[in-house]
């Protein structure tokens, strides 16, 4: 009998994963790739089911959202605490213009601010960071231990003026992504 239990759980789960339902609905971030250039050391990452289809339509009723990412690069030591090297906290906000039937996408550590005519375009722009410099290398020893931390948050945003009488009913689901780590050897 246990054993019978025990396969269909075995059935269940493996059935559950398979279809997506598990992770389906969950942010999370992927694609995260450490490089450097002659100079700085950059990251790469995309945030995955970031836009829920509660978020998408509040984004497209001119509701200001915006996703924060914490990038945090430290020096690994033995028997001491960690060395920090660099903390960012890096802010994509996305708004929807109705007069200019545009989206506005302004990323923290970029200068100018994006402005696109597809909900798609701006999905990518909210959720990709691209060479990004972390930390110039002489910040860094060669030979060294580093760790890199990353997560990222979305909360509830703000609805033009005195739209939240209107829109009263609508709440939005927060997202928050684990920690991300990778280890490396400069």
């Amino acid at each position: 009998m246990k054993q019978a239990i025990g396969w269909f759980i075995l059935f269940l789960t493996l059935t559950i994963e398979g279809s997506g339902w598990v992770w389906a609905d969950e942010a999370r971030l992927d694609n995260i790739i450490v490089t450097n250039t002659r100079d700085d050391l950059l990251l790469y990452l995309n945030a995955a089911n970031a836009f829920t289809e509660e978020l998408s339509t509040a984004v497209q009723s001119g509701m200001e959202v915006t996703f924060t990412y914490f990038i945090r690069l430290s020096r690994i030591r033995s028997f001491w605490k960690d060395e920090a090297i660099s903390r960012l906290n890096i802010t994509h906000t996305i708004a929807y213009d109705t007069l200019k039937e545009e989206y506005q996408v302004i990323r923290s550590w970029e200068k100018q601010p994006h402005a696109v005519k597809t909900f798609d375009a701006a999905q990518k722009l909210m959720t990709t960071i691209n060479s990004l410099a972390i930390s110039p290398l002489d910040k860094l020893t060669k030979d060294q231990q580093y760790r890199i931390r990353v997560k990222a948050e979305q909360k509830r945003g703000r609805l033009p003026y005195k739209m939240h009488y209107v829109l009263f009913f609508m709440s939005l689901r927060n997202f928050e992504t684990d920690w991300y780590t990778i280890d490396f050897i400069y």
